[in-house]
């Protein structure tokens, strides 16, 4: 194996998959820190408000379909006004969430969780589906690559021995050959006994797929954040304004010191990935709206469509997102949002499991904290 090539795979994916990349462009070498030395407390824009939502005042046209609850819609303000992120408390890294500006959606059924290994498992049975990771990389994709680094794989968190400054991403993650749904950490690793889990390592194109056996869609940005608020104005988390309810944890994310070996301590109930609907769900019967995976949307990813929504001056109806992909800092990528955060979101590094920020992901990439769930229109 020639490590060069090898590591072009891995490289190339975990641009996508990690919003990291982001961060470490935008970082001064002067306010390179310590993970310990971060603050955990994010600033908050006193210049844009939340506006209230306005809910529909309509009911289900008809039963739910199984496993899936109503999501009215409505008229709510989207985005965030939190300037830092937590990163050390560096400014700016949240912009691609700002302005905050007047979205209105119209009402749709959503999956309670996310889509689990069991689903997508009885999906590949009926259909002899092969996801993105199962395939094998060509020579039209990797010119330059030796045939015998071709290899079918993917992306896995990999901790380090040690504390290590937060400015290179590339030291926590490996690209692993034989890594895919089935084996999500790895050739060595499986899904039994864990039917009901979010599954992982898809691609946005396994998770298009298997929406639409399902008879469902892959929901726009603004549908997947008008169900995580829940029909609440503004509140920085799925559940509220603190990160912690009566001293518990709300989510599945990451505490201890990032990314060391055995640092995540668990406090929330899990070291990793959870299975599904293990906290409360939110006012609309949604559960895991933060936290445990990343979830694929269908909107392309640009960094400045926030900003073209709120000078157009009008409530945007029903948005799809742009009309092409647009990401300055790696502009030859195509990208989809993803929302919601992970298991590895900490407050020493990424807390985008508040609910107006966002992550982003090549097309074509997945890894081992990175799902999806559905949506049905009326």
């Amino acid at each position: 194996m020639k490590n060069k090539t090898y590591w072009v795979f891995a490289i190339i994916t975990i641009f996508i998959v990690s919003i990291a990349y982001g961060f470490t462009k935008l970082i001064d070498p002067k306010d390179k820190k310590e993970v310990a030395e971060c603050e955990a407390t994010p600033n908050v824009s006193a210049e844009s408000e939340f506006k209230p939502t306005i809910v529909n005042n309509t009911s289900a046209p008809s039963k739910a379909p199984k496993g899936m609850v109503w999501i009215p819609g409505g008229e709510f303000s989207m985005g965030s006004n939190v300037e830092d992120e937590s990163l050390c408390s560096i400014k700016g890294i949240t912009k691609d969430a700002a302005p905050i500006h007047r979205v209105y959606v119209d009402g749709y059924f959503m999956d309670e969780t996310e889509v689990t290994n069991e689903q997508y498992a009885a999906f590949v049975k009926a259909t002899g589906y092969i996801t993105v990771a199962e395939q094998k990389p060509t020579k039209e994709e990797f010119p330059t690559a030796a045939d015998e680094d071709l290899i079918a794989g993917s992306i896995v968190f990999s901790p380090t021995p040690s504390a290590v400054n937060l400015n290179n991403f590339l030291q926590w993650w490996a690209y692993i050959g034989g890594t895919d749904w089935k084996h999500p950490e790895g050739p060595g690793s499986s899904i039994k006994g864990r039917e009901k889990y979010p599954v992982v390592q898809i691609a946005y194109e396994d998770a298009a797929a298997y929406a639409k056996w399902a008879g469902k869609r892959l929901p726009t940005e603004a549908e997947w954040e008008f169900a995580a608020r829940g029909g609440k104005t503004g509140n920085l988390y799925a559940w509220g304004n603190t990160l912690k309810q009566k001293g518990k944890f709300q989510a599945n994310i990451y505490q201890g010191h990032f990314p060391i070996k055995d640092g995540d301590t668990g406090e929330d109930g899990f070291i990793g990935i959870a299975p599904t609907a293990q906290y409360a769900p939110n006012s609309y019967g949604l559960y895991d709206m933060a936290g445990n995976v990343w979830e694929l949307v269908n909107d392309w990813y640009s960094v400045d469509y926030y900003k073209s929504l709120s000078e157009n001056g009008k409530v945007a109806k029903n948005p799809q997102g742009p009309e092409a992909y647009h990401d300055p800092n790696d502009p030859n990528q195509i990208k989809k949002v993803h929302r919601g955060g992970s298991f590895l979101c900490t407050d020493q590094y990424c807390t985008r499991y508040m609910v107006g920020t966002r992550g982003k992901g090549e097309v074509r990439s997945a890894a081992n904290h990175l799902g999806f769930r559905c949506v049905k229109s009326i």
